[in-house]
This record gives structure tokens, C-alpha cells and sequence, in this order.
């Protein structure tokens, strides 16, 4: 059986929050456990929607080793992500950067996401390939800017994102 992989329970979050229920609520009051399916540990994440009750579930695949929390927000490791698209990842980035006001938590965010769409550009390439979208809400951001997706671009931004990070250093 085919599980969706997390490299954190940061990335895991992210992603349930990309998945609304069938009501349309977003909210679901999470409880986590660690489980064994087979051979594999996975972690499965259950709740009501807040908006309907409906039950939800979500069963994810564990990372072979988890790495270590620290203080910046952190989604995974050196690979690309396979639960969020470049595009989910930008759309995400945008909507933490544009919060007003926006927090110190809010930047990290940003800075986190747009670094998960910097992944998906393969090495010695100048930009994120069409290929790696394959959500339709990623494709559409895609369509609207694909200059966004440029790595001189998006590496621009990161740098602005960590100066204002480091501006407002706690």
C-alpha cells in the first residue's frame, strides 16, 4: 500500500493544511500517534473537521531517521518534498511573506517554503521544470508567473527573506 512519505511533522502539518474536507473546512483538532504498518513506522494523524465533525485521517510514511528540531522552521531535508508541489510550496511562501502584519514566524515560514521550491531545481538548471508540478492548484501557480520559478529569481528573494529574518533576530 502506497503511503504519502513525510520528511518532518512540520511538512506533514503543511500538507494536511493544503487538504480541505469534503465540507471545505481546513481545520481538523489533530491528535498524532506513531504506528506500525508492516514493516514500516508511519505516523497517522486523526481528528474531526471543525466545521462539519466529519472524522479525518491521514496515514504518512516516516523518514528512516528524523532529524533534529531546532529553532528555524524547517520542512525536510536536501531532497525535494513528495507531498507539496513547487507550486504549493510557492503559493504557501507568498501567503506567509504577504501577512500584515507579518511575524517573525510568518517570515520563517516564507523563507522555509520558498527554500522546499529551490529543491526541485535540478542541478545546473536555471529554473524549476514544468515536469515537477503535479497538483493542479501548483500547475495553476505555475501558469500565473512561471518567471517565479527562475532560480536567480527565487534565490533574490531568499535573500531579502533572511535579511529581514535576521533584522528582527530575536
Amino acid at each position: 500500500m502506497a503511503r504519502p512519505y513525510m520528511r518532518t511533522n512540520a511538512e506533514a502539518h503543511l500538507y494536511m493544511d493544503q487538504r480541505p474536507c469534503d465540507c471545505g473546512g481546513l481545520v481538523v483538532d489533530r491528535r498524532c500517534e506513531v504506528i506500525r504498518e508492516g514493516d514500516v513506522l508511519c505516523s497517522r494523524y486523526a481528528g474531526q473537521c471543525r466545521a462539519c465533525g466529519a472524522t479525518r485521517e491521514m496515514v504518512f510514511e516516516l523518514a528512516p531517521t528524523q532529524r533534529p528540531v531546532g529553532g528555524e522552521v524547517d520542512f525536510g531535508g536536501d531532497d525535494p518534498s513528495q507531498l507539496l508541489d513547487p507550486g504549493e510550496w510557492m503559493a504557501i511562501s507568498v501567503q506567509h511573506a504577504k501577512t500584515e502584519p507579518a511575524t517573525r514566524r510568518d517570515l520563517d515560514i516564507a523563507r522555509a517554503a520558498l527554500e522546499e521550491v529551490i529543491k526541485f531545481v535540478p542541478p545546473g538548471a536555471d529554473r524549476v521544470p514544468v515536469e515537477a508540478f503535479w497538483t493542479e492548484r501548483g500547475r495553476a501557480v505555475f501558469d500565473r508567473e512561471p518567471g517565479r520559478f527562475r532560480r536567480v529569481r527565487m534565490e533574490a528573494v531568499l535573500g531579502v527573506y533572511r535579511k529581514l529574518l535576521a533584522e528582527r533576530a530575536p
